[in-house]
């Protein structure tokens, strides 16, 4: 038996909700090792020097990571009202996500196995 009236429990449910701005991109076609170089970057920076970090970066994760971290402050903007110029990235991180498996042939009739992994990234940002 519930402790209370349905209502009531989906309001305690959404109480405890994390109320931070975040953006999350799933199945990316880039393993968790190469997404986490650009992450290290720009964790614990403010919106615009992580903008400006992943935008010089070479990397091809870079180009993902930044339409994160504008979607996240967009998110942070609209549905938050929090001010873009006191964002910081408080949390970033990859999982890893399923990996598609390939087969390349090799000399004397082998086989070698490819495996193309993908990640999903997300972004938290917050209010200093």
């Amino acid at each position: 038996m519930a402790k209370g009236h349905r209502s009531q429990i989906k309001r305690e449910r959404n109480a405890q909700k994390d109320t931070r701005p975040s953006a999350t991109l799933s199945y990316a076609r880039v393993s968790v090792q190469k997404a986490c170089f650009v992450l290290d970057a720009i964790r614990g920076k403010d919106l615009q020097t992580a903008l400006g970090i992943v935008t010089y970066n070479p990397r091809y994760a870079s180009s993902l990571i930044k339409k994160l971290l504008e979607s996240a402050a967009a998110n942070a903007e609209n549905n938050n009202n929090m001010d873009p110029a006191k964002l910081y990235v408080e949390e970033c991180y990859a999982n890893q996500g399923p990996t598609m498996k390939r087969v390349r042939p090799r000399a004397q009739g082998r086989a070698y196995r490819i495996e193309k992994r993908m990640s999903h990234i997300t972004v938290v940002l917050n209010e200093r």
